[in-house]
């Protein structure tokens, strides 16, 4: 099976940047579809970014467009979220998801609710301050 753990989360003042890493541990980390979700206090956890099949594409939410940069490092089995201009709406837990299904993404399409993601890391604490 799959393992991810998450790292990187810290408080760090609004317009400040922080890049979280999502280690994957098992086999074919280029097949799965990924992504990062995030939970604010009191509210659903939300898809923020995700990385297809090999990480060829890249898709975001329109909150965190042109803001936040997700990447892999193959060899490494990591994900990366980089995370720039960073805002008090920003702070909640970021989990990483894994979609094992990852090579049934389209072109336009990707997963956008939890449910669609099998496993999930134990999330880091991201919290910015105004």
């Amino acid at each position: 099976q799959v393992q991810l753990v998450e790292s990187g989360g810290r408080s760090v003042q609004a317009g400040g940047s922080l890049r979280l890493s999502c280690l994957f541990s098992g086999r074919a980390f280029s097949t799965y579809g990924m992504a990062w979700f995030r939970q604010a206090p009191g509210k659903e956890r939300e898809i923020v970014a995700a990385s297809s099949e090999s990480g060829h594409l890249a898709y975001y939410v329109d909150f965190v467009k042109g803001r936040f940069t997700v990447s892999r490092d193959i060899d490494k089995k990591t994900m990366y979220l980089q995370m720039n201009s960073l805002k008090p709406e920003d702070t909640g837990v970021y989990y990483c998801a894994a979609d094992p299904r990852g090579g049934y993404w389209s072109g336009s399409y990707y997963p956008k609710n939890k449910v669609d993601y099998d496993y999930w890391g134990q999330g880091t604490q991201v919290t910015v301050s105004s």
